[in-house]
């Protein structure tokens, strides 16, 4: 959903990749006058992909004959993304630094270094659109990346270009191919944002050493061992060794963790049985446009299932219309789903999970 703006300048982030080149590449056709510009993050003892992508984008800067810049946030990451992201986790929490990423990095200072130099919006090759600084999901189901931008706050969202938001990831490689984009092959990132092929796991055991412990059944019972109470999430269903685990075993489900005691509990039940509902306090809640209590469609992870649900009308606590295990920490995000389909539905921002509860 964007449309010319008779010559307004646009800052595209372009990280070296397909999305960003081909977003840059619809503006300009569009009639932009468009900026390319590299955030560079760096974090020492990390895998560093930084040069090669910069290389990656200044080719496609160099195609298009755009403008090119870069900025240094690694400071800016480490520090509100990356050390707030392991704090949570130290703590039993299940943050999102992808989610927070986007808020602070891609959506804060990003926007603050463009308009400082003049830009009227930024664009991202995010899989998302905006119509009037209301958020809506990318109409690729599929792809949609709404759920990580619920923290943007609606200000910036107005000044926000989503060019590949309409389109689906297959639509969005021929057209890199259409446009002669010297990255049009490349490969789609993994790993967490700015940190290569790192994960979520792979950066906990290096940064909290953490250390195996007790599995136990909901009994209180010893059926196993984890490799550190702070790498799993409510929900997970490997990463544990059960003892008397054979072929025929049902598959083991996280329901609870302790941190301080080094423990895991498991279940046979991906649910809490006897229970229909589930109660959720939210914190940090942002609201993109108007949003007023009542009856939507909610998620707690990424592509996780739609639930029903209802929210208060003071706007900070949700409940689910079905009984689940929420991590607390979590992104608990919500939409408005046009005809109950969840394609382009409006995302109307969420909260922090703080606590939740079955009942």
């Amino acid at each position: 959903m964007f449309a010319a703006k008779n010559k307004n300048r646009v800052f595209v982030g372009l990280s070296g990749g397909v999305d960003s080149a081909v977003s840059a590449a619809l503006l300009q056709k569009e009639g932009y006058d468009v900026t390319g510009v590299f955030i560079r993050i760096a974090l020492e003892g990390y895998p560093c992909t930084a040069g090669e992508d910069k290389i990656s984008a200044m080719r496609v800067a160099a195609h298009l004959r755009i403008p090119f810049l870069s900025v240094d946030l690694s400071q800016q990451y480490k520090e509100e993304v990356f050390r707030a992201a392991v704090e949570e986790f130290s703590r039993g929490r299940t943050p999102n630094p992808d989610t927070l990423c986007n808020q602070k990095i891609k959506f804060g200072h990003f926007w603050e270094f463009a308009k400082a130099r003049g830009a009227d919006f930024i664009a991202t090759g995010h899989y998302a659109q905006t119509k009037d600084g209301a958020l809506f999901a990318g109409a690729d189901s599929e792809k949609d990346q709404s759920y990580f931008l619920w923290m943007v706050p609606q200000e910036v969202l107005s000044r926000t270009l989503f060019p590949i938001g309409g389109l689906a990831k297959k639509e969005v490689r021929a057209l890199a191919q259409k446009f002669g984009l010297p990255n049009a092959a490349r490969p789609d990132s993994q790993g967490l944002c700015f940190l290569g092929d790192t994960d979520i796991e792979a950066m906990l055991k290096k940064e909290l050493h953490p250390s195996p412990g007790a599995l136990l059944n909901e009994a209180g019972e010893v059926v196993g061992e984890h490799r550190g109470a702070a790498l799993y999430t409510l929900g997970q269903r490997h990463g544990f060794t059960l003892a008397a685990h054979t072929p025929l075993t049902a598959p083991h489900f996280v329901v609870a963790k302790d941190i301080a005691a080094n423990t895991v509990t498991v279940s046979e039940m991906r649910a809490p049985t006897g229970k229909t509902k589930t109660a959720v306090s939210l914190t940090s809640t942002n609201w993109v446009g108007e949003v007023v209590g009542g009856a939507y469609a909610a998620r707690f992870r990424y592509r996780g299932a739609l639930i029903n649900a209802t929210l208060n009308d003071a706007k900070n606590s949700v409940t689910l219309g079905e009984a689940h295990y929420v991590p607390p920490g979590q992104s608990l995000v919500l939409y408005d789903l046009p005809r109950g389909k969840a394609g382009g539905a409006r995302c109307l921002g969420g909260g922090i999970v703080d606590k939740a509860a079955v009942f």
